[in-house]
C-alpha cells in the first residue's frame, strides 16, 4: 500500500521544479513582450519627434525665413520702381511705397522667426543681428533717395545724379550685404530640417526592424509557454494564452504598419513637400530681385550693363538654358524644352509646372520688348512697358509659383497629418493592448501554478 502511494505522488523536487520553470518561461515571455512594446514606444516617439520638427517647428520656420530674402529684395525693387516713375505715375508711386512698407514689416517678422530658430547658435544670432543693423542703415539711405527723388520732380526714367548716387549706396548694401546674409540664414536654418530628416530616416527603419524581431521573439515565447503547459499538464492550448498570442500578433502588425506609414510620411513631407516649398520660396525671392534689376537697369545708365548681366545670372539660376547673353537666353526660353535644369527644373513637371513655365516665358518675352525700347531710346515707352506689361506678366508668373507652392504645401501638410494620425491611433490602442495581453498571460498561467499549492 505504501509503495503504491509513493509511485502515484510526484516527488517533491519534481513538484517544486515545474512551477519554477513556469515562472521562468513566463518571466521570459513577459520580458519579450516588454521589449516589443518598448521598441514600439521608441520607434513611435522618434517618428513623432521627426514629424514635429519638420512639420510643426523648424520646417515652417525655415520656409518663413526664406521669405526674408523675398521681403528684402522686394523692398529694394519697390524703391527702384518709385524712383524710375518720376512725376508721371503718382498713384503707382503710392502703391510702390505702400508695398515697401508692407515688405519691411514682413522682413522684421521673418527676422524674428530666424532669431527664434537660431536657438543657442551664436553665429546665426550674430547674422540676424547684422541683418537688423544693416536693414536700419538701408532704410535711412532708401528714405534719403526717395526724398531727393521727390524733390527733383523729374520725368519718367533716370533721375538726377544725386538721387542715383544715394540709391546706389542703398542698393549696394542690400544686394552685396543683406541679401547674401538672408540667403545664408535660410541655408543654415535648413540644416536643422535636413539633419532631423537624415537622423529619422535612419532611426525609424532600424527601430521598425527591431520591432519585428522583438515581436517574433515575443510570439515565440508565448508559443513556447503554451506548448510547455500543454505537454506538462496534458491539456489543449489555453484560450487565454491563445488570445494573448493573437493580440500580440495584431499589435506587432499594427505597430510595424504605423512605423512604415510614418517612414513614408517623413519621406513625402521632406521630399515632395518641404524641399519643393523651400525651392519655390527661393525662386520667388530671386525672381522678385530680377524684377528690381529691370528698374535699376532703367534708372542707372552707368550700371545698366551690370544690371543686365545680374538679371541674366538670376534667370539662369531659375531656369537654365545654354546662353552666353540675355538675347540668346530670351530666344532659348521662347523655344522651350522637354528637360529643364536650374532651380525650378525639377518642379516644372505636370500641369502646374507647365503653367509656371508658360508664365515665365511670357515674362521673359515682355522683358525682351522692354529692353528693346530702352535700346532704341524710347525711355517713356520703356517705363510704361516696365510698369504695365512687364509687371502684369511678372505678377502672373509669381501667382503661378505661389499656386504650385500651395499644392506642395498641401502635400506637406497631408503627409504630416497622416503620420501624426497613425501615431495617435497607435498610442490610443497601445496602453489597452499592453494591459489586455498582460492580464491574458496571467489568466493563462495562474491556474496552472495554483495546482501546485
Amino acid at each position: 500500500m505504501t509503495l503504491v502511494q509513493t509511485r502515484g505522488a510526484p516527488p517533491a523536487a519534481h513538484r517544486s521544479g515545474v512551477p519554477g520553470r513556469i515562472r521562468i518561461i513566463s518571466g521570459i515571455t513577459v520580458a519579450s513582450l516588454a521589449l516589443l512594446f518598448a521598441a514600439l514606444a521608441v520607434g513611435s516617439s522618434s517618428a513623432r519627434d521627426g514629424l514635429r520638427i519638420i512639420g510643426r517647428d523648424a520646417g515652417p520656420q525655415v520656409v518663413a525665413t526664406a521669405g526674408l530674402y523675398l521681403a528684402l529684395s522686394d523692398m529694394d525693387a519697390q524703391v527702384a520702381n518709385a524712383i524710375v516713375m518720376g512725376d508721371a505715375y503718382p498713384g503707382q508711386r503710392r502703391d510702390a511705397l505702400a508695398r515697401y512698407t508692407q515688405r519691411r514689416g514682413e522682413a522684421n517678422t521673418a527676422l524674428l522667426k530666424a532669431f527664434e530658430l537660431s536657438s543657442d547658435n551664436q553665429a546665426e544670432r550674430m547674422t540676424v543681428q547684422s541683418v537688423l543693423d544693416g536693414l536700419g542703415q538701408y532704410e535711412r539711405l532708401a528714405g534719403q533717395a526717395l526724398l531727393l527723388d521727390e524733390r527733383a520732380a523729374h520725368a519718367p526714367g533716370p533721375p538726377p545724379a544725386e538721387v542715383v548716387r544715394t540709391y546706389r549706396a542703398a542698393t549696394d548694401l542690400m544686394r552685396l550685404v543683406l541679401l547674401p546674409q538672408a540667403y545664408n540664414l535660410t541655408l543654415e536654418s535648413g540644416t536643422i530640417v535636413r539633419s532631423t530628416y537624415d537622423d529619422k530616416a535612419l532611426m525609424v527603419p532600424l527601430v521598425r526592424v527591431a520591432v519585428v524581431l522583438a515581436g517574433l521573439i515575443a510570439l515565440g515565447c508565448l508559443i513556447w509557454l503554451q506548448v510547455f503547459l500543454a505537454r506538462r499538464f496534458r491539456r489543449v492550448f489555453g484560450p487565454a494564452l491563445l488570445v494573448a498570442t493573437i493580440a500580440t500578433a495584431v499589435a506587432l502588425v499594427f505597430g510595424v504598419n504605423v512605423l512604415g506609414q510614418d517612414e513614408e510620411a517623413l519621406r513625402t513631407a521632406k521630399g515632395a513637400g518641404f524641399d519643393s516649398v523651400l525651392t519655390l520660396a527661393k525662386a520667388r525671392a530671386i525672381s522678385n530681385s530680377m524684377q528690381g534689376d529691370q528698374s535699376r537697369y532703367l534708372l542707372d545708365k552707368e550700371r545698366a550693363d551690370t544690371y543686365e548681366h545680374t538679371y541674366l545670372d538670376k534667370s539662369l539660376s531659375i531656369i537654365y538654358f545654354e546662353a552666353g547673353n540675355l538675347r540668346t537666353y530670351h530666344s532659348e526660353v521662347g523655344k522651350g524644352s522637354k528637360d529643364f535644369f536650374g532651380m525650378l527644373g525639377p518642379e516644372l513637371v505636370g500641369k502646374e509646372g507647365q503653367d509656371v513655365f508658360r508664365a515665365y516665358r511670357t515674362f521673359q518675352a515682355t522683358d525682351q520688348r522692354f529692353r528693346g525700347l530702352v535700346a532704341s531710346g524710347r525711355t517713356n515707352d520703356a517705363v510704361d512697358e516696365r510698369l504695365k506689361a512687364v509687371t502684369t506678366a511678372f505678377t502672373a508668373y509669381d501667382e503661378a509659383l505661389m499656386a504650385l507652392a500651395e499644392r506642395h504645401q498641401s502635400v506637406f501638410k497631408r503627409a504630416i497629418d497622416t503620420g501624426e494620425g497613425a501615431l495617435d491611433r497607435l498610442w490610443g490602442l497601445l496602453p489597452y493592448a499592453i494591459g489586455a495581453i498582460g492580464l491574458l498571460v496571467i489568466a493563462g498561467v495562474w491556474p496552472r501554478l495554483k495546482e501546485y499549492r
